[in-house]
């Protein structure tokens, strides 16, 4: 079953769209050989101009916990984190049946 993941992410004060940028770039460059990675979209908080939050949607939990092992091991996101002023909070959610 798909699921979604809701991430929140707090940029350094100040940088939200740097990092809206660096995420839309990681995602056009590598998205699509991703394996179970279906897609995202970002939002911005209304009422905290620093938060961004992406909703990526995902064939199962389990393919994206093997991408977020790997990418970890090859630093993929290291970049992104050199962006944040916290760390970032994902939750996993599916659909109830």
């Amino acid at each position: 079953m798909t699921v979604k993941v809701i991430v929140e992410l707090q940029a350094v004060a100040g940088r939200r769209d740097e990092l809206k940028a660096l995420l839309e770039r990681l995602i056009a460059a590598e998205g699509a050989s991703q394996r179970g990675f279906l897609g995202s979209a970002r939002y911005e908080v209304l009422d905290n101009p620093d938060t961004l939050v992406e909703i990526a949607d995902w064939e199962s939990a389990e393919a994206r916990t093997e991408h977020m092992k790997e990418a970890a091991s090859m630093g993929t996101y290291a970049p992104v984190f050199d962006l944040l002023a916290a760390p970032f909070r994902a939750t996993v959610i599916q659909q109830l049946p």
